[in-house]
């Protein structure tokens, strides 16, 4: 066979190999945020392979070959590779502690980029069976892993950014939330992390999660607790569209959801009939190209990638279905705030790659 020559094949060629050569090595940090040994190594430090394989609980030849794997892809570092393997020691730099342990630390990584591969792994026959027959596949397939992956992915946003970006583009809300005593839902609310990030920055508020999915809920009142918020914040497993609810809440937040919702005006309308008179709807979604464009910069290819791997397959789960998908454009964000019964949808100037956030009015 004759050797390829087209320049547009060998760079194709290259970029696989770097893509393949990415997937393993994430792949095995996966190994390492799940058996623990990144955290063995950034709280007991330094060990050889046999010692922290009985730290850690593993096996020592498959902690051997991890430990030099990490120290060969630079992740960790050894004292002194010509040692005989059993003496070589090894060390989790403390900046690389912070990006591989699952924190609220803004440069952690491990939720977002290490533990939903696992969620991917698990999911892709049921993703193949999908794709041939239109269905989707629910949150349930992706496991425990999507859902704490996905989950952890924004906790240090709303820890960090989400009460400044209120004090700075929405005043009139955070004075409210201030002031209070005001009432928060959180929708679909998912792990919680929005509702204790608001409730530690304003601490005259009450908020109520809302989810569908009892798992995720599990999660969400185990955070609190960790907090020590149980007194102000709760989550529920609940329909938020239950009438009793109507008419409650100064601030009702859709956070990072509505692109996965199969009806998202009907969970429009709810979060507009769950508000006080003058209340506030904000909403959170993915920051794509305001129209499609291809070839595209790195942030919209990571978006219609998760579309592909997860979204759009757990929007189709529940039918009938929008089939929004990732790409939630503004246009597109507009007309389904129109349809829910809103005057007017305003996106506030967050200095965020990943999201846009929508305050919806009327």
């Amino acid at each position: 066979m004759t050797a390829p020559t087209d320049t547009q094949a060998r760079v194709l060629a290259v970029r696989m190999w770097n893509s393949l050569l990415a997937t393993q090595e994430l792949l095995s940090m996966y190994l390492g945020v799940r058996l623990g040994l990144y955290d063995d190594l950034a709280t007991r430090g330094p060990g050889t392979a046999s010692e922290i394989a009985v730290r850690a609980g593993v096996d020592p030849r498959y902690a051997r070959e991890w430990l030099e794997q990490q120290a060969v892809a630079g992740v960790l570092t050894v004292d002194d590779p010509n040692r005989p393997a059993a003496r070589r020691v090894f060390t989790l730099p403390a900046a690389h502690a912070e990006v591989l342990t699952v924190t609220d630390n803004p440069v952690s990584m491990a939720a977002l980029a290490v533990l939903p591969l696992g969620g991917v792994a698990a999911a892709l026959p049921a993703l193949l069976a999908a794709y041939r027959s239109g269905d989707g596949v629910p949150d349930a397939v992706y496991g425990v892993d999507w859902r704490q992956g996905h989950a952890g992915a924004n906790r240090a946003m709303f820890t960090h950014q989400l009460a400044g970006w209120l004090r700075r583009f929405a005043p009139d809300v955070h004075t409210r939330l201030t002031a209070g005593p005001a009432r928060v839902a959180d929708v679909a609310c998912g792990a919680g992390w929005a509702g204790i990030g608001l409730a530690r920055s304003y601490p005259s508020i009450t908020v109520d999660g809302f989810d569908v999915d009892p798992e995720v809920i599990a999660d969400a009142r185990g955070h609190v607790a960790d907090a020590g918020l149980t007194d102000r914040v709760s989550f529920v497993a609940h329909d938020a569209a239950t009438p009793d609810l109507a008419g409650r809440y100064d601030l009702v937040c859709l956070f990072d959801a509505l692109h996965e919702i199969a009806r998202p005006v009907e969970v429009l309308g709810t979060c507009r009939r769950l508000c006080v008179e003058g209340g506030t709807v904000l909403v959170l979604d993915a920051r794509v190209a305001e129209r499609f464009t291809a070839p595209a910069d790195e942030i919209e290819r990571f978006q219609y990638a998760t579309s592909v791997l997860h979204c759009l397959p757990a929007c189709l789960s529940q039918q009938p279905s929008a089939g929004t998908g990732t790409a939630l454009r503004p246009d597109q964000m507009r007309r389904l705030a129109a349809e829910a019964g809103f005057a007017a949808v305003t996106q506030m100037p967050i200095d965020d790659r990943f999201h846009r956030l929508y305050r919806l009015i009327g």
